[in-house]
Formats: structure tokens, C-alpha cells, sequence
């Protein structure tokens, strides 16, 4: 075989280099989490410094998880998938790679300025403008690439996936300049352009969308491609993969007020929010129910492979959170569950459960094709990563509802005088059980990250990189 690389051979470069990142980054930033759990159980953690207090590295860590390790997930699992599937190079080497080294930079930066307190103080929108433009610059890249790819596709047909992955490029990119739109009065501080309850729901129309884009649509998009992969199964249903795409996309757009509920945003708007947020329910299950029905006659593989069971747990978890969602944003359960510490184990149903499960399968599937190997180094220790992610995401999110129900209990309970039967600290002190269980919960995910660790970098170190790109070039010419 020879070892020249032909132009035509896909560019694996850059997806290994963004998924050994996605390992990298989770371990940091699933890492870090772990720490700012650990502040909750003993607040000695914060050190009384400033930079390393709850409040500066709690953003940091929903950044470190959200855009570095599910940002190069995506970024990995896209440029993997678009190119096989329109059996294509990349239009654009260079572009590609630019889009690794600005995400990276970009990253670096919210490492930097974060802990300094340089903050925007948006939800999942906290960089300041330098690195919020630099971001934009990234993604209009990135959406270059990928569209750029399809036009010169070799195949008739866009597979379903890359239609998520296209709909999560385009939404992400008007959320975030829209979102961002400020006002600088020096290099690290600026002021959004919008003012009051519209700044709230701008905010929100973007933080939840961050959600039902960045975190669903894109991972659907590897869903579709990886799960009948694994599976060696077709999709169970192409027609409801359409159909779920565009109720999905035309309906989570208006979901956002439902983060607003009892606030001075309108009441219609809340009610709006309230009423799409229900409906939600049946494009997303629709997406849950595809990709689930894609094992009916491959269920026993779920015995022996650990890959295939990170991909269809997530989906489980996936069906869950996307029913626990809807629900919370009802008005009344709203009433009892807002600020509470339900919320964050509603979040970390879908990021634990959902995001985080579904890229690490399709990290573990594409490891050895991009390595030239013929699977991962150890089979067994994917197993006992599966159990420690499991076991994990399950202990975090009951120990969440448990403490978030108690809380708000707790806070609505009055005497027969209308005076509060509890006060915020006995609520607190009632959570502080929890708290331990979620560290040990997140400690279990996080371990489990170091096992994977471990074995990618066996995996590589045995790779013969050239192979698999000879590999690349044999698919492409035999596609032709």
C-alpha cells in the first residue's frame, strides 16, 4: 500500500487534533467542577483568595465544559462526519486549522480572564468583547468549512446529520453576536447594548438556545451519524429524522422566557415561553425514539459493546431531560423549582447524561479510524469508564432533585403569622448532604475521564496515523 497522501484523501488532521482535545479540556473542565462541587461541601476550598472563589471559577467551569470539551466534540465529530458523508476533503485545510488554533485561543483566553474577574456576568456568555469577536471570527470559520464542504459533496443526498450540525452552526452564530452586542469602555469591560427586562430576555432567548442548539441540535447531528454506525443498523426512520429537524429547530428558538417565570419580563412572553417549552416535548422525544429504535435487532450488542451503551445511555438520558425540561417550565412546578438546586440537576441530566456521554462514545469509534488502528487499545477499560459515567451523572442528578425539591419547600413554608418558618441557612445546612453525594458523583464522572485518558494515549502511541489516512484516500476513490 502506498503511504503517499493523495489531495483527495479526507483531512483527519485536524479532527484528531480537536478530539484529543475534547479529552484534554474535559478533564480540566469536568475536573474543575469536581473542585467547585467540593467548595459547597468545605468552603475552606476557596482558599479566601479572590481567583479561585466559588463565583470566578463556577463560569469558568461551564465554559471549560460547554465550549472547550463539547465545543471540540462537535468541532471534531462535524469534520469527521461531513466529510464521509459527502465523501469530500474539507474545502479549506488552512481554514480548518484555524478554526482549531482560535478555538484553543479562545479557550486560553477564558482561562486567563475568567478567575481576574473580567466578565461580561452573562450566562454562558461571560467573555469580554476581545474574545467574544475573536469567537465570531472562529465560528463564521468554521461555518466556511463545513458549508464550503457540502457544496462540493460528491453525493446527491445531505445526510440528515450534517442538516443538524448546518442548523447548530447558523443558530449558534446569531445568538452569539446578537447576544453580545456591546458597548466597550476599555479593553476588559463593556456594557450590553440592551437595557432591563429586554437584556434578561435577550440573554435568556440566547441561554437556552446555547442549550437547544449548541448542546442539542449539534450532538443530534452526531447522534444520527454515529449511533447506526456503532450499530451497524439504518437510522429506524429517515422520514422522522426530517420531521423531528424542523419541529425541533422552529421550536426551541421560543422556549427561552420560561428562565423568567415571575419576573418583570411580560406575562404573555413568559406564558409563550411556557406553552413551546411543552410542546418541545414531542420533537425531542421524536429524536430520542429514532435513534433508540435504530438497535431493534441489535440489543444484544449492548452485552458486549461499551460504545454502542455510552451512545444509547445517552439517549436515555437524553428522553429524560428533555421530559424533566418541559415540566419544570411549567408556571406552578417553575414556582417551586426555580433557583433551586433542581436546576442544576436538570442541567446536568443533559450535560453529564446526554452531552457528555454521546461525545465520548464518538470519540471512542473515531479514535481508531483516525489512528489506523482497529479499535481502542482497551476494551475493558471503556467497560469500567461506562460504570463510573453512569454511576456518576445518576448520583449527581438524585442527590440535585432531592436537594432542589427540599429547598423549595423550604423557602415557601410559612408560619400561621405569614412570617418564614426557616431560614436561608437551615435551608442551606439541610442541602449540605447533597452536596457530598454530588461531588462523589461528579469525582466518579471525572475519574472516569482519566480512564479514557489513558486509553486514547495508549491507543496513539501504538497509531500508525499515515495508514489511516491511506485508509481515507481508498474510501474516497472507491466512493467515486
Amino acid at each position: 500500500m502506498s503511504t503517499a497522501i493523495s489531495p483527495t484523501a479526507y483531512n483527519y488532521k485536524v479532527v484528531r487534533q480537536f478530539a484529543i482535545m475534547t479529552v484534554v479540556w474535559g478533564i480540566l473542565g469536568m475536573g474543575l467542577g469536581v473542585f467547585i462541587a467540593s467548595q459547597l461541601v468545605w468552603p475552606e476550598l476557596n482558599f479566601g483568595l479572590p481567583w479561585t472563589s466559588f463565583g470566578r471559577l463556577r463560569p469558568l467551569h461551564t465554559n471549560l465544559v460547554i465550549f472547550a470539551f463539547g465545543g471540540c466534540a462537535l468541532f471534531a465529530t462535524s469534520y469527521y462526519v461531513v466529510q464521509r458523508t459527502c465523501q469530500t476533503r474539507l474545502i479549506s485545510d488552512s481554514l480548518a486549522a484555524f478554526t482549531f488554533w482560535g478555538w484553543q485561543a479562545v479557550i486560553v483566553g477564558a482561562i486567563i480572564t475568567l478567575p481576574l474577574g473580567y466578565t461580561t456576568t452573562k450566562e454562558y456568555a461571560e467573555l469580554e468583547w476581545p474574545l467574544a469577536i475573536l469567537l465570531a471570527i472562529v465560528w463564521v470559520s468554521y461555518g466556511l468549512v463545513f458549508f464550503g464542504t457540502i457544496t462540493k459533496r460528491k453525493t446527491k443526498h445531505i445526510y440528515v446529520g450534517n442538516w443538524f450540525y448546518g442548523a447548530f452552526i447558523v443558530v449558534t452564530a446569531m445568538l452569539h453576536i446578537v447576544n453580545h452586542a456591546s458597548l466597550p469602555v476599555s479593553f476588559f469591560k463593556s456594557y450590553s447594548a440592551y437595557s432591563g427586562a429586554t437584556d434578561a430576555m435577550i440573554q435568556w432567548w440566547y441561554g437556552h438556545n446555547a442549550v437547544g442548539f449548541f448542546l442539542t441540535t449539534g450532538f443530534l447531528g452526531m447522534m444520527y451519524y454515529f449511533v447506526p454506525k456503532q450499530a451497524e443498523r439504518p437510522i429506524y426512520s429517515y422520514r422522522l429524522s426530517i420531521v423531528h429537524f424542523w419541529a425541533l429547530i422552529t421550536l426551541y428558538i421560543w422556549a427561552g422566557p420560561h428562565h423568567l417565570h415571575y419576573t418583570a419580563l411580560p406575562d404573555w412572553a413568559q406564558s409563550l415561553g411556557m406553552a413551546m417549552s411543552i410542546i418541545l416535548l414531542a420533537p425531542s422525544w421524536g429524536g430520542m425514539i429514532n435513534g433508540m429504535m435504530t438497535l431493534s435487532g441489535a440489543w444484544h450488542k449492548l452485552r458486549t459493546d461499551p460504545i454502542l451503551r455510552f451512545l444509547v445511555v445517552s439517549l436515555a438520558f437524553y428522553g429524560m431531560s428533555t421530559f424533566e425540561g418541559p415540566m419544570m417550565a411549567i408556571k406552578t412546578v417553575n414556582s417551586l423549582s426555580h433557583y433551586t438546586d433542581w436546576t442544576i440537576g436538570h442541567v446536568h441530566a443533559g450535560a453529564l447524561g446526554w452531552v457528555a456521554m454521546i461525545s465520548i462514545g464518538a470519540i471512542y469509534h473515531m479514535i481508531p479510524k483516525l489512528f489506523g488502528r482497529a479499535q481502542m487499545h482497551s476494551v475493558g477499560l471503556i467497560n469500567a469508564h461506562f460504570w463510573l459515567a453512569t454511576i456518576g451523572t445518576v448520583l449527581y442528578i438524585a442527590s440535585m432533585w432531592v436537594n432542589g425539591i427540599t429547598q423549595g419547600l423550604m423557602w415557601r413554608a410559612i408560619n400561621d403569622d405569614g412570617t418564614l418558618t426557616y431560614s436561608f441557612v437551615e435551608a442551606l445546612q439541610a442541602s449540605h448532604p447533597g452536596y457530598i453525594v454530588r461531588a462523589l458523583g461528579g469525582a466518579f464522572f471525572a475519574s472516569g475521564m482519566f480512564l479514557m485518558a489513558y486509553n486514547v494515549w495508549r491507543t496513539v502511541r501504538a497509531s500508525n496515523p499515515v495508514e489511516a489516512e491511506a485508509a481515507a484516500q481508498i474510501a474516497v476513490v472507491g466512493a467515486h
